[in-house]
């Protein structure tokens, strides 16, 4: 089998609402969609979803980038997943994003060639329930208590809350949301890198009562080193999230003792082949893991729940960001039950595609 066509679309979704991190708002999912067609007529899609502040990628470079990588996957195999990998990381340094579109068909095309489910090429089993978190973006606390309260009447399980001003609004925040949803409902903690050192472990401190699971990149990603004196001062969990993008970095702070947890992002791994790395290392330390994303639609968002399935040690999800959208181009992929359930398509592959009449709106790069 070879790879003989690649496509490249861009698409540009409105969000219900603006999302508000520390590092910016975000009003429209900029996302990448690819296509990749075989010799033998088996297709694959991947999407990615760039971030300028993260993984320092937009849909104009993973565009650019893309091309590059195109044109050196033609003709290869795209069952030899490893050597296709191997292949993009000598084409150009970094650019994760967009090479985690084209890893995400790649498996796509190769679980459907073995007649299975992604999950199953994985070597995972679909034997877990999958339940989401949802988000509350970046806000006045008074509004983020209020939506904090609407999603718990949508019964999610979990409340996954955005912080990273400053010490004393971050405080009055969380104090603000658990008034308004009582203390039963975990709250997850999202700094975005949004803290130094010291404020880190002030705030962690005086929200200790707060029924806190844990908290993502509380400091820059630079600043890993003090990660582990945060971990120790701190009686809420710590999360590496933008500190660990491959399997490289998870190495290095599993050796420091400097997470308790590790967030896995498609986006930031380069897609699933390295992603299976980072759970490898993680899993054989007792490091439990959250599978992540960016502004992912259910395309995207599907690849990661195959993948939340292929490791046990992985025991968190965060896939709510197909329903920020206001349109949904997905035919298949994952659908939403009742209090945040995540239900996966038991069919070969992935199983979640774009619709064309979507695709044949957008703008399109052909590489043959």
């Amino acid at each position: 089998m070879k790879i003989n066509k690649i496509e490249l679309y861009r698409t540009h979704i409105r969000l219900k609402e603006p999302f508000v991190i520390s590092l910016g708002s975000i009003t429209h999912a900029d996302n990448i969609f690819i296509r990749i067609t075989t010799n033998e007529g088996v297709t694959g899609f991947g999407e990615c979803s760039p971030s300028l502040t993260i993984n320092g990628e937009s849909v104009e470079s993973c565009f650019a980038a893309g091309r590059y990588l195109g044109r050196a996957l033609i003709e290869k195999d795209p069952l030899d997943i490893e050597r296709c990998s191997l292949l993009m990381d000598s084409i150009i340094y970094g650019n994760t994003s967009v090479k985690s579109s084209f890893d995400i068909a790649l498996h796509d095309i190769a679980s459907k060639n073995a007649g299975i489910p992604l999950y199953a090429f994985l070597g995972g089993t679909n034997n877990r329930k999958i339940y989401t978190d949802y988000t509350v973006s970046l806000d006045e606390a008074g509004r983020m208590a209020v939506n904090a309260m609407k999603i718990k009447e949508q019964g999610f399980p979990f409340i996954k809350i955005k912080l990273g001003d400053n010490r004393e609004n971050d405080v009055k925040r969380i104090r603000q949301i658990r008034t308004a949803v009582g203390n039963a409902i975990p709250l997850r903690l999202d700094a975005n890198q949004g803290w130094d050192k010291a404020t880190a472990i002030s705030v962690l401190n005086d929200l200790s009562d707060c029924n806190i699971e844990f908290c993502e990149e509380p400091i820059p990603r630079w600043d890993f080193m003090s990660l582990p004196e945060i971990r120790k001062a701190s009686p809420i969990l710590v999360m590496a999230d933008e500190s660990c993008f491959d399997h490289h970095d998870a190495g290095r702070l599993i050796s420091l003792g400097a997470c308790d947890y590790i967030n896995i992002k498609l986006g930031k791994s380069s897609g699933l082949y390295k992603a299976g790395k980072i759970a490898a290392l993680a899993g054989s330390a007792g490091i439990k893991m959250m599978v992540g994303g960016f502004i992912e639609t259910r395309l995207g968002c599907t690849a990661s729940a195959h993948f939340f399935l292929s490791n046990d040690h992985i025991r968190f999800c965060d896939f709510d960001s197909p329903l920020l959208m206001e349109e949904d181009p997905v035919q298949g992929g994952i659908i939403y039950g009742d209090g945040g359930l995540v239900s996966i398509p038991e069919v070969p592959g992935v199983g979640a595609m774009i619709r064309q009449d979507h695709l044949d709106s957008l703008p399109l790069e052909v590489i043959e």
